[in-house]
């Protein structure tokens, strides 16, 4: 496994060779409550650090889930549609939401480590 990196939107990204799994953290999760709905990139889809990736819906409110790097969608986990829970139950295992070739690598410098993520959330 990667190593994962953090927005300060609170999605992760674990990189492996040149494509990064990314979904919603666990912190990310616990503040939406129970996730009734799950709309996932496209793949083939070209997203660009920042923008709209994917759409989560809780009990609570709706939220666009932000792609942490560039680059063209290789792979979305389906499987969440079916059973959107997953994301409560593990947020960044089983319930990530897509894979991305990566177009820039250098956008990782800009994200956070696990330790720098961890201080964030303390402020909160």
């Amino acid at each position: 496994m990667g190593a994962m990196k953090f927005t300060k939107d609170h999605e992760y990204v674990r990189v492996e060779g040149d494509v990064a799994t990314f979904g919603i953290t666990d912190y990310a999760q616990g503040q939406l409550g129970d996730v009734v709905f799950v709309e996932v990139p496209k793949v083939g889809a070209s997203l660009k650090q920042g923008a709209e990736a994917a759409v989560v819906e809780s009990v609570k409110a709706a939220s666009e889930v932000y792609a942490p790097v560039s680059g063209e969608v290789v792979e979305s986990n389906s499987a969440l549609e079916a059973s959107p829970a997953t994301v409560n139950e593990d947020p960044e295992g089983q319930g990530w939401f897509g894979k991305i070739r990566l177009t820039n690598t250098s956008e990782l410098d800009a994200l956070m480590s696990e330790a720098d993520y961890k201080a964030y959330l303390s402020t909160l």
